[in-house]
Order: C-alpha cells, then sequence, then structure tokens
C-alpha cells in the first residue's frame, strides 16, 4: 500500500497493531551476511506479528507443517496467521469460483455470482455467502490449521479429539477434496436443497441457485434430511464436492471426482522476447485410475493460452472463468521489458536536465527526513532513476554522488545494531525491517512494496560498482531481501516460496494476515511490479539470469492482472452497475475505487503507477484504457490533476506523449513533486517520450532489459548490456541491435507501430490470432476477442475502438481480377442492435504508410446467442489507394462495431476466423 504523511485511514485501522509492542529479548544475535548483517531477534521496544488486541501470536500449523516457512500475504493466510482473537479459525478466503471459511463443523463453502455494489459505488464485491458446509458429523474443532499447501493450494486442517477432518481446496478449483475420520461425510446446506440426481454415492443438489454434486466413495449412499446430508465412509477416509456449471455437467465432473488434487506447481519460461508458464496439479486417484482433473483458468489466463478449453465457464470477480479438462495449461505472453533509462534522445535540454539533477544530488537531505522501511524505500527509488539519467548525458559527477548516497544508506540499514536494520523472526520466517511502518511488522503487510525499492536501487548501484553487489560484499543483504520476498525456491527451509505473489491469481497480495471479510488485497499494483522490475535488473546486473527470467515471469504475469483486474483495459471484469473503469484496490471478493488513506480521485488514479520506472512500460499496452483512466480522473476530480500532476502526466505520456509533455510545458515546472518523483526525472521521461514516442509493445527483444518505442512510423529500439561482453539482442520483427559491454545502445528504423509476426514464405490465407496477429499457422488454437462498445454512436465507415491483427514482410504479386476475402464468427449475445466491421489495409512496402485501404460494409447481429458468420459478402463500402504488389509489406485487419452500446465477440485461431489475400 502506498501511505502517505497525512494517512488518517491507515492510522486507524492500525492504531492498535501499532502501538502494542510485544517482548523483545534481552540479547539479540548478529547475523553475519558478507559485509552487512541483521539481527535474529527484534530491536527493544518493538513488535512482531499480533492479533488484533496487540497479543504477539506465532503461525497456526499443525505438527507436520510446523517447520515449513508459512507463506504469509496470501489468498489463505488467515488459516496460519490468526489476527481476531475470537476466531481460531479463518476469514473468509476467495479461490474462485469457490470461496470458503472455517467454522468449529468444518469448511464453509459458497459460490457468489451477484455482485453487489457498496460503499456509495465505490466497491463491487462477490462477498462470501455459505452455500453448505462440509465436514464430519459431530465434527466440533476449537481450531483450524493450516497443515499443507502448494503453489495455490492449501489444506485445512480441524480435530475434536474423536474426529479429524482435511479439505484440500485451491484457486480455479470446482472441487473440494475431504479426507476424514471418526464420523460420517457431512454436508449441511443452508436451505433445504433440491436434488436433481441420485445415484447411491453421487448426489446432485441446488442450494441456492447453485448446483453442487457430492460423491462418497463407491458403495455409499447419500441421506438427506432437511438441510443435512451424510453419508457412512465405511473402511474409506475420503468424499468430495464440486461446484457445477450446469446440472448436465454432472457425467463430466464425476469422471474427476476422485482424482484428489495433491499439489500445484508453476513452472515458468522466459526467452526470445516471450514468457512461458506452466500450471500443473498433481493427483492421486482413489478410486480406479483416473488421474486428470477440471480446473477454471482466469481471464488473465485464458486470453493467453492455446490448450483447449471446455465450453463450461464460472462466474467470479474477475470476470468470467474457463473451465480446462486437464491437470495442465500453459500459457505465453510477450516478455515485458525493463530498462535502466528511457534511450538517450538529442531534444533533452541537457542544461536543463544537469540544473534539475543538482537540485536533488545538492539537496541538504536527500532522503527528505524518512527513517522508516516504506520511506527509505520511496527515496532510494528515487535517487536510483537519477543516476542512469546523469550517466546518460555525461555528467558522471552526478551520476557518481547519487550512486555513493544510494551505496551509504543502503549500508546502514544492511548493517545491524544500529538506527535501523533488518531482523530476522524465526516462528514467520521472515525478514522485517525496522523502523517498521504501516503494520509491516505487526502484520506482515507490504514487505514485497518496501523491500522492491531496496533492490531496485541495489542494482542500480551494481550496474556502476560490480564488487559492491558481490556476495562477500553487500550482495548478500539484497539476497535475503529477494528470499523474504520472492524467493524463487520451494525448499528454503528460511523463507516460504514467493511470499507475496499468488502465481494463479497472477499478482501479488499486501495484507499478511488475510484477516478481511473481503478476502486479501493489493492496492499498489505498481509498486508490486517495481519489485519483479528490480529482480530483472538486480538479476542481470549480477549475472543471475534465474533471478532475471523470474523477475520476467513475475512482471509479465502481473502486468495482465492489472489490466484485467484494475484497469478493466477489456472493459469485461467489472460489473456493468458499478460505475468506474479503475480500481485503486483489488480484494479477494471484487475491487474498491479508493485508496487506504483518500478518497482522492489523483491518488487512486496515481496508486497504481507509481512508481514511475523503466518497468513501467509495460502499462503502454492498453493505451486506450489509459486515456479512459486519466479522462476519469479528471472528472471525478473536478479537473487535471494537482497534487500527483507529475506521475499523471508521466501515465498519460504512455499513450499520447505529446499531450503530457504539452502539461508539463503548461505547468513551467511550478509544482512540488510527488515525494517519491524529481524534476529530473519527470522532465526526462516526458521530453524522452515526446520525442521517440510511446512504447511499442507489440515488438519484443529477446533481452530482458530492451525496449521498443513507436513515433509516426519510426520505431525506436534499445537495450542495455549489463555483461562483459557484446550482446546482439534480436526483436521479434526480425531487428538486431548490437550493444557493447555494460552499455545502454538504441538505433531507429521503420515500424508500423502494430502486433507483427514474420510473414509467411508462401500462401495467402492467415487466420486471426488473440494477441493481434495474423498468421499462416493453420492449426486450431481457439479463442475470443472483444470487441469495445461503439458506445451509442454511428461509427460506420470510421474504425472507432478497433481490435486489429497483423502480419508483415509480406511479399507477393498482385493476383489480376481476385478481392480481398474474410470469414469471421462474431456474437452479440443477447444485446440488441450491433454491427461488427471490417477494415483490411495494405502497407506495399512496410514504410508505415497504409497505400490500399477496404471498409467493408457492417454485419448486422441478432440479439441471440451463438456465433454468426460475417464475411466479404456484405459488400465494398469504401476504398482508399491503389492497390499493388506487396514487398515486404504489412497487411492489417481491423474489426469495431459500428453501431450499437454493448461489447461482442470475435472468434480467433480457427477456421472461422480467416483472411486471404488477393496476392500470390
Amino acid at each position: 500500500m502506498q501511505p502517505s504523511l497525512s494517512r488518517c485511514a491507515a492510522v486507524t485501522l492500525l492504531a492498535l497493531a501499532l502501538s502494542a509492542a510485544g517482548p523483545a529479548p534481552a540479547f539479540a544475535a548478529t547475523v553475519p551476511a558478507g559485509a552487512g548483517s541483521y539481527s535474529d531477534a527484534r530491536p527493544a521496544g518493538t513488535s512482531g506479528p499480533t492479533t488484533n488486541t496487540g497479543r504477539a501470536v506465532t503461525p497456526k500449523l499443525t505438527a507436520a507443517a510446523k517447520d515449513r516457512p508459512v507463506p504469509t500475504n496470501d489468498w489463505w493466510s488467515s488459516l496460519a496467521y490468526q489476527r481476531y482473537d475470537d476466531n481460531p479459525y479463518s476469514t473468509p478466503m476467495y479461490g474462485h469460483p469457490l470461496t470458503y471459511q472455517a467454522k468449529a463443523s468444518g469448511l464453509e463453502v459458497g459460490y457468489p455470482t451477484q455482485p453487489a455494489i457498496v460503499g456509495d459505488g465505490r466497491q463491487y464485491e462477490f462477498a462470501h455467502k455459505a452455500d453448505l458446509t462440509v465436514g464430519l458429523s459431530g465434527l466440533n474443532s476449537p481450531d483450524a490449521k493450516a497443515d499443507d499447501w502448494s503453489d495455490w493450494t492449501v489444506t485445512p486442517y480441524w480435530a475434536d479429539g474423536t474426529r479429524t477432518f482435511r479439505a484440500t481446496i485451491g484457486h480455479g478449483m470446482p472441487f473440494v477434496y475431504a479426507k476424514g475420520s471418526g464420523g460420517d461425510a457431512r454436508v449441511v446446506t443452508a436451505s433445504a436443497p433440491t436434488v436433481f440426481a441420485d445415484d447411491g454415492n453421487v448426489l446432485g443438489i441446488t442450494v441456492a441457485g447453485h448446483h453442487y454434486a457430492l460423491f462418497a466413495p463407491t458403495g455409499s449412499d447419500w441421506n438427506v434430511s432437511g438441510s443435512t446430508i451424510t453419508a457412512g465412509l465405511g473402511a474409506k477416509d475420503y468424499f468430495s464436492l464440486a461446484v457445477l456449471p450446469s446440472t448436465d455437467a454432472l457425467a463430466t465432473y464425476r469422471k474427476y471426482a476422485f482424482s484428489f488434487v495433491t499439489g500445484s506447481k508453476v513452472g515458468w519460461q522466459s526467452s526470445g522476447g516471450s514468457v512461458k508458464a506452466t500450471y500443473t496439479l498433481t493427483t492421486e486417484a482413489k478410486e480406479g485410475s483416473e488421474r486428470g482433473t477440471l480446473q477454471a483458468l482466469y481471464r488473465h489466463q485464458w486470453l493467453h493460452t492455446g490448450d483447449p478449453l471446455t465450453p463450461y465457464t464460472y462466474v467470479s470477480p474477475r470476470g468470467t472463468m474457463k473451465v480446462r479438462e486437464s491437470a495442465s495449461f500453459t500459457t505465453s505472453q510477450r516478455n515485458s521489458g525493463v530498462l535502466p533509462a528511457l534511450p538517450a534522445s538529442d531534444s533533452v535540454d541537457r542544461a536543463r536536465l544537469t540544473g534539475y539533477l543538482n537540485e536533488v544530488a545538492n539537496a541538504a537531505d536527500p532522503f527528505s527526513g524518512a527513517s522508516d522501511t516504506y520511506w527509505t524505500g520511496k527515496a532510494l527509488g528515487r535517487l536510483a532513476q537519477l543516476a542512469p539519467v546523469a550517466d546518460q548525458i555525461g555528467q558522471t559527477a552526478v551520476r557518481d554522488k547519487l550512486v555513493g548516497l544510494l551505496k551509504g544508506r543502503l549500508q546502514e540499514w544492511f548493517t545491524a545494531g544500529g538506527a535501523s536494520e533488518f531482523s530476522y523472526d524465526r516462528d514467520w520466517k521472515t525478514l522485517t525491517g525496522y523502523p517498521a511502518s504501516y503494520g509491516s511488522d505487526t502484520e506482515l503487510n507490504d514487505h514485497h512494496f518496501h523491500y522492491g525499492y531496496y533492490v531496485y536501487a541495489a542494482a542500480i548501484v551494481a550496474q556502476y560498482d560490480p564488487a559492491w553487489a558481490a556476495d562477500s560484499a553487500w550482495g548478500a543483504m539484497v539476497k535475503q531481501l529477494v528470499r523474504d520476498t520472492a524467493n524463487p525456491s520451494r525448499t528454503d527451509t528460511a523463507y516460504p516460496f514467493l511470499r507475496g505473489f499468488d502465481v494463479y491469481a497472477g499478482h501479488s497480495w499486501a495484507s499478511g494476515h488475510q484477516g478481511f471479510a473481503a478476502g486479501n488485497n493489493q492496492e499498489s499494483s505498481s509498486e508490486s511490479v517495481n519489485l519483479s522490475a528490480a529482480l530483472v535488473l538486480w538479476g542481470s546486473a549480477t549475472g543471475d539470469n534465474s533471478l532475471r527470467d523470474l523477475g520476467s515471469y513475475l512482471l509479465t504475469t502481473e502486468s495482465e492482472a492489472i489490466t484485467q483486474y484494475w484497469f478493466d483495459a477489456s472493459q469485461q471484469v467489472f460489473p456493468a452497475s458499478f460505475g468506474h473503469d479503475t480500481v485503486g484496490m483489488v480484494w479477494g471478493s471484487g475491487g474498491a475505487y479508493s485508496t487506504w488513506w483518500t478518497a482522492n480521485p489523483e491518488e487512486i488514479h496515481g496508486i497504481n503507477v507509481l512508481p514511475v520506472t523503466g518497468g513501467s512500460l509495460h502499462l503502454a499496452r492498453e493505451q486506450a484504457a489509459i486515456k479512459r483512466n486519466i479522462a476519469e480522473m479528471e472528472r471525478e476530480n473536478g479537473g487535471p490533476a494537482v497534487e500527483w500532476r507529475d506521475l499523471l502526466w508521466e501515465f498519460e505520456s504512455l499513450a499520447d506523449p505529446a499531450s503530457a509533455y504539452a502539461k508539463w510545458n503548461a505547468s513551467g515546472g511550478n509544482y512540488t513533486p510527488e515525494q517519491g518523483e524529481s524534476k529530473a526525472h519527470t522532465y526526462h521521461w516526458l521530453r524522452t517520450l515526446d520525442a521517440v514516442g510511446a512504447p511499442d509493445m507489440s515488438v519484443s527483444g529477446d533481452l530482458p532489459t530492451s525496449a521498443v518505442f513507436s513515433k509516426n512510423g519510426t520505431r525506436t529500439y534499445t537495450a542495455h548490456n549489463h555483461g562483459t561482453t557484446a550482446r546482439t539482442v534480436t526483436f521479434s520483427d526480425g531487428r538486431t541491435l548490437s550493444v557493447p559491454p555494460r552499455s545502454t545502445a538504441t538505433a531507429t528504423g521503420p515500424g508500423t507501430g502494430g502486433p507483427e509476426e514474420p510473414g509467411p514464405s508462401t500462401g495467402n490465407t492467415f487466420r486471426l490470432k488473440s494477441g493481434g496477429v495474423l498468421t499462416t499457422v493453420q492449426s486450431d488454437a481457439p479463442g475470443t476477442d472483444t470487441l469495445a462498445s461503439a458506445d451509442g454512436v454511428n461509427r460506420d465507415g470510421t474504425p472507432y475502438r478497433p481490435t486489429s491483427y497483423q502480419v508483415a514482410k509480406v511479399t507477393g504479386k498482385l493476383t489480376a481480377g481476385a478481392a480481398t476475402a474474410f470469414r469471421l464468427r462474431v456474437d452479440a449475445g443477447t444485446s440488441v442492435g450491433l454491427a461488427p466491421q471490417v477494415r483490411v489495409s495494405y502497407d506495399l512496402t512496410g514504410d508505415g504508410t497504409f497505400d490500399r485501404t477496404e471498409t467493408f460494409r457492417y454485419f448486422a447481429t441478432d440479439p441471440v446467442q451463438g456465433w454468426e458468420e460475417y464475411t466479404q459478402a456484405t459488400g465494398v463500402r469504401s476504398t482508399t489507394g491503389t492497390a499493388g504488389d506487396l514487398v515486404g509489406g504489412t497487411v492489417r485487419l481491423e474489426i469495431w462495431n459500428a453501431l450499437g452500446n454493448a461489447t461482442s465477440q470475435v472468434q480467433t485461431g480457427t477456421a472461422g476466423a480467416v483472411l486471404t489475400i488477393p496476392y500470390g
């Protein structure tokens, strides 16, 4: 969470915890780490994790799990962290599609499908409400504990002296897998169930409009008595239940009822400019030999997988979840590059920039009085952004002074025994900085937010002084912070695997205890990304490619989650009744147009922007969403930003650099920078992007520290090589760039500014591929893309927020008498009066100018769900230019809604998503 010095709301929420200092040992040992050190006990007068009343608390784990590092800051952390003295079970946990809450008699299970708008319209939530409680007859446990967990699953445990009960649950899992002893399987429904299927050990019931299937061992029989349903287990100890997308899905789900999930694991690979991740469930066959399963993919996942999906779907706070019938699936995305600084530009006024740099470097207190982990981090981040900028314009003395400031403050924190230090908590297996802030000690909040700044600053120091970053010097302490926040190891006994990052949800969580009715939350997604960008830079600077690639995976994955769940870029996630285009906070149950400390629109919109760094370029993928975001901020604000104007100018520049730079110029530099910003950085950022254009996210390089920018048909390619030998970077559009060792290189070339794939050697028929690509690959990888609403305005003939597909480097001879043809499948659902329309454009030589455009008449859809076929047979509406031979040219298809006030869908990746061009 991003705090403010006047953060009244947060102070109110945290008052009890922050004022209660638990006992500290009289003596603390110092643990060496290279040239630095940390303490193995808290400083005197400070506190570690507590309950809401200030009582010290240790992890709530079974004997089987007591020695494992517990992953706080997860979707289920309240099972292990008892935040409230009167609740030894859990608060609501949002697994999606199911929700859960532990209680004395077992596990509440719900499937919320109707959103509520609360908080004066500022929050939407799919709140947990129990449809049923699953457990054992007579179970009355005094608590629930975490017994086992994996990357996105957890097994809570109940015991009352006579009975023991376990239930494995997880993200994307429609099943609950139960094991118990000492009693019959028992399910208590919230109201009398309607039975729609009864086959002895398999029972289909409907509760509150939701369909469930209960599965007992073969030979058992479910007995329904009012709202209580029981089944004897005989000599067995297992049973399961599943939420069904429909009653006719029972047969499919029955197939996997006894294929019990025992674990979950993600594996990632970053290479060739793309990031691939495979998500795998491990299973155990309780009956028969079936080892497969069903899992529901979030929107950020199914948008980027080519794996087949079933027709089944679920409702969730993150939009539609789609079901895959398999124990694994793979996603693939373009890598989101990270730069130490934007590329050099002759348009930057070096004298002006030098003046701004000197203001910071020569300030009486460059750290602005910061003393705790968060505000020190902000100050470190502010200085770290300026060292590469100073280096870029030849101000080496300023650069060295800034690097020296970074070293000095980092070394203070990296040395135990002083006014500031890091301390290791053996119970919680975490590293906490003192002085702490905003519950980073008493609630284990925000470690990834705070420490990301330290790792980023260390990466910049390492760029200029590799010896400083050696393990024998200060690198060992940096690695402790990395292990605490983003540990890549599942076998490390000192820290948990990826403490705050939820690999299946696609983003991090901020609360250490998750003790809220709305589940866990994350406010500043951009500060989470700041840690991921720091891992890319630190890994690159220290030669740790595996850590660098972890950073790429985390950043690229969270980027898509931010796009969908914070900014609703596709306008397919937020409920129609929620009147906002963005949220400041994502909760397990939904999202809120708010922050922890203020209702000011500037902060609500800016909190998911700061800090602006070379790791922020990923935001430029959805430029229309940025423009909507800025427009809403100004509406809610009653005008342009004032308090955080610099951050929001920088954000706008990722979509409209000229407009953002014009606002800077209009200000005359007469404003107060946001506390993590500086006029030097803001000026350099805005002036550079005005010169080179916004980031072109349709092209990626095979080095994670590379990026591309585009303006008026010209692309600027840039990359930083941290290595000691020269490196050639290859970009996805075929361009190469030679980068000397420990240097940044930049080059320019023609570019169309749209998504590209290498063109085919033969063939004139292309399939539309999600991600904006036309491809000659003919194997089915079915998907759908959303066409934006026409917003009630007639857009006939003029592309409006079109969905575009493109292929480059196409060479072919125009075939006499042939014409452009297409066959597309579109669906308006139940919406009335929509009209998808197509334009096909030809850039004959690939110079960035389209020489020929052909706009076709729109297709009037019907208000009945199901695909309809739209072809060129509707007729040509208009053409411009003259057709000719393609010589390394570019072909683009755009499709948009010409009429109506709702979105529609277009199919991709199949024989029903085809463009044929009139070339041989």
